[in-house]
């Protein structure tokens, strides 16, 4: 038995507290990591705020964890104690699903979130099955590197599941904490790259991580000056838009996918989809082999998300700044 020192809510909406749980002993293949840093999502603002009515309390958030390994269960390969890793929105899968033995382990019906019915990062060691922690390539940045394993893969995944080009010509809605990652990624992908945003005072810094041109999504006729250009739209904002606007952006064959948790229905107009061979798409974070695949990525071609740091005791802190909207763009929390 260990005995884990975290921060928890234990009531919706509540502030983060001191709390102290007991860990069982190491299942054979589990692993316990010894948490260096930890990214703060806007799902653990939901998880915290019981938005999707699955959390459960006392909750430790945390699931964009860097740290070190501290113990490994006895038919773990590949990883040993002192290695440096990650783990994110995922601790577990079944693996012997349909879908985990297609390397889809991302979308196994079985699969185990760090911190939904179970304790996360905001503390000093959290564990996970050895499948979902993830070496870290030599020259990976730690201190920034957190936010790759839920944002970053995020929006890494629908570039590649969706077959974008280098010669395409794409966008990206909503320039905040998925969005400036995605913009990163499809700059270096080498496509041409619209951002859409709602707030003038990001244009420089939107242009200054990769966007060639910002458009006001406010304004109709800076939607319609790009109409039936695009390949392919990410939509990274979590509130309902003007779909249909969206679409007409798009070029013939154009996808629009969504990682974005909006929670209201979507009202597509069919012959909108119907007229250019359009479609719509969604999807979670990504395998097993695609995070390692994107962590390769970013050390090759230096992406990092922008990043502000707070130290772990400052957590109601941190929790504030990303709730005011004032984060740029994401928070990690040093352990």
């Amino acid at each position: 038995m260990k005995t884990i020192k975290a921060y928890a809510v234990k009531e919706a909406g509540g502030k983060l507290e001191k709390f102290k749980y007991e860990l069982t002993d190491l299942g054979r293949e589990e692993v316990d990591i010894k948490v260096h840093y930890c990214g703060i999502c806007h799902s653990d603002l939901s998880m915290i705020k019981n938005e999707w009515g699955m959390s459960q309390f006392p909750l430790v958030p945390g699931h964009e964890i860097v740290g070190e390994v501290l113990e490994v269960g006895n038919e773990v390969n590949g990883l040993k104690k002192g290695d440096m890793v990650g783990l994110g929105w995922y601790s577990a899968s079944c693996m012997h699903c349909n879908q985990c033995l297609d390397g889809k382990q991302h979308l196994c019906g079985g699969s185990e979130a760090t911190i939904v019915g179970r304790h996360g990062g905001f503390a000093d060691i959290v564990r996970g099955h050895w499948s979902w922690v993830t070496p870290l390539p030599k020259g990976l940045d730690i201190a920034k590197a957190g936010p790759l394993f839920c944002g970053g893969i995020t929006v890494f995944n629908p570039i590649v599941i969706s077959g974008v080009q280098p010669t395409d010509k794409v966008g990206v809605i909503g320039v905040g904490g998925l969005g400036h990652m995605a913009i990163k990624f499809l700059k270096a992908w080498g496509c041409e790259v619209i951002a859409f945003s709602s707030n003038p005072n990001k244009e420089e810094a939107i242009l200054k991580m990769g966007a060639h041109r910002v458009i006001n999504s406010t304004n109709s006729e800076d939607l319609e000056s790009i109409a039936g250009s695009l390949n392919f739209i990410l939509n990274t904002t979590n509130v309902t838009l003007d779909w249909n606007a969206y679409l007409g952006v798009l070029a013939p064959q154009g996808k629009l996918h969504n990682v974005g948790a909006v929670l209201e229905p979507m009202a597509i107009p069919a012959f909108s989809l119907l007229t250019g061979e359009k479609s719509i798409g969604g999807s979670p974070l990504g395998s097993i082999a695609l995070t390692r695949k994107m962590l390769e990525f970013c050390v090759r071609h230096d992406i990092y998300p922008t990043v502000e740091e707070f130290a772990m005791e400052d957590v109601n802190e941190a929790i504030a700044h990303l709730e005011s909207g004032k984060a740029r763009f994401r928070i990690v929390l040093k352990a």
